[in-house]
């Protein structure tokens, strides 16, 4: 697809990298000459610099002949500006970034009268991932498939665990759940195991299961279950905001603490039912007085990735909480954080990453099926995806064990109309299901990609 990429900030930068890894041809466009040239020489891409809302360089970077224009620049007004442009230049699919609160009552209305593809609210994103998270305290990310019937829960193995020392056959024998382990990060190295892989201790292993059945498999192996009481959010930005309104929502007690007077009184008035505390939360006194000993959990929301890091490392020596989780914003920590006592990261450019990734393949075309969710697990090393079989195709109808399907592959899960089914190899895909697939395999857009 030919894409048109506005702002070379985290976000472009991160669009850019993947999108041109899946040859995508990628034209950027930024004000800022530096940013151009970095990226251009860094990936293969154009590189424009001028003012993406303007109608000369939009012609200047072909909008006629564009498939996509992604808006991610720091300006929301900005952002709708250019994908009103390029509907009208070049009736161009558009996909905006757009942050602000005021906004967010307003997003369907937005997208139908603009005719965006998509609106992508990173923060808003961010909070219900965390959200998802605190309902299972155990697991460290989840993604949903299948309209919330399926989740890809990522949980790590301990020195106490049961699953320490067993082979994938011996899980499925002793246990007995609907769930399918598709892939175990060990170190530097992603797997996508098979019956006789053997669990270590320290693995980051990610399983599919309908959300009843993950619960029966972590109850099952130890795993506590139950949703947080209470949580200690320090950082009163944005996420934090929208994700006191969700856990609110869900029966959660809820305290801000936030050094800013001025926003802790904005949060006063803008959640009444939280707990909103003026405080510095780097003063380890502050977190005392106001109970991190006590919380259920804890999450590190200010704007320095360090400040998060060494707070989620104090939390974790010092509370009780069965989850820790921390944001963080540079891409360069992604390698290093997980020597860290951190919790689950949060890194709400990656989210957004995912989610414009997940529209760019459903604008592709594709005969057989059409990709209609997309995830990256194990630090990008490997994706999940949701097939949908819309027509025929070479896999349909056949046992799944007499397919030759290529190598570090799985066909994890099968949706057919609401049942969700965990394959073995006399399963069959059958048109109108929806397939999900987890592979080290990248850039597949197609059902009989799957195929040697």
């Amino acid at each position: 697809m030919k894409i048109i990429i506005v702002g070379c900030g985290k976000v472009g930068v991160t669009l850019i990298k993947q999108l041109s890894a899946e040859k995508h041809d990628i034209t950027v466009i930024d004000l800022r000459s530096d940013a151009i040239m970095e990226a251009t020489n860094s990936y293969d891409c154009m590189g424009i610099v001028g003012n993406g809302a303007s109608y000369s360089v939009q012609k200047e970077a072909n909008i006629d002949n564009t498939d996509l224009l992604i808006a991610v620049t720091g300006n929301d007004e900005l952002n709708l500006l250019c994908c009103l442009i390029a509907k009208k230049a070049g009736n161009t699919a558009t996909i905006a970034r757009v942050r602000n609160p005021v906004y967010s009552q307003e997003i369907n209305y937005i997208k139908e009268e603009l005719g965006l593809s998509m609106v992508i609210n990173p923060e808003f994103a961010s909070a219900q991932e965390i959200a998802r998270i605190l309902r299972f305290p155990s697991a460290d990310k989840i993604d949903t498939f299948a309209h919330g019937r399926v989740e890809i829960l990522n949980f790590v193995i301990t020195e106490m665990s049961p699953l320490k020392g067993m082979t994938l056959i011996d899980v499925s024998k002793k246990y007995k759940c609907e769930v399918l382990i598709c892939a175990v990060e060990r170190g530097d190295d992603a797997f996508i195991p098979n019956g006789p892989f053997i669990l270590r201790e320290n693995d980051r292993v990610s399983f599919v299961a309908a959300p009843r059945y993950a619960r029966e498999f972590f109850e099952k192996i130890g795993v506590d279950t139950h949703q947080v009481k209470n949580t200690m959010i320090v950082g009163g930005g944005m996420i934090a905001y929208y994700l006191a309104k969700q856990l609110r929502g869900q029966g959660i007690n809820v305290k801000i603490i936030d050094s800013d007077r001025k926003r802790c009184e904005e949060l006063s008035e803008l959640l009444p039912r939280a707990t909103i505390i003026n405080g510095d939360a780097t003063n380890k006194d502050v977190l005392m007085e106001e109970g991190i000993e006590s919380c259920d959990s804890f999450i590190a929301l200010t704007g320095i990735d360090e400040a998060n890091i060494f707070l989620s490392m104090y939390a974790r020596n010092v509370s009780k909480a069965k989850k820790i989780i921390t944001k963080i914003n540079r891409i360069s920590f992604d390698d290093m954080i997980s020597s860290f006592q951190a919790g689950s990261i949060i890194a709400p450019k990656n989210i957004t990453t995912d989610y414009i990734l997940q529209q760019v393949r459903l604008m592709q075309n594709s005969i057989g099926s059409n990709v209609e969710t997309l995830y990256k697990l194990v630090d990008g090393k490997v994706e999940a995806l949701e097939f949908s079989i819309k027509e025929q195709s070479p896999v349909v109808g056949i046992p799944l064990m007499e397919l030759k399907l290529k190598r570090n592959l799985l066909i994890a899960c099968i949706n057919r109309g609401g049942v969700i089914i965990t394959p073995n190899g006399q399963s069959t895909i059958q048109l109108g299901d929806t397939v999900i697939v987890v592979t080290t395999q990248k850039g597949l857009d197609d059902i009989k990609d799957i195929l040697n």
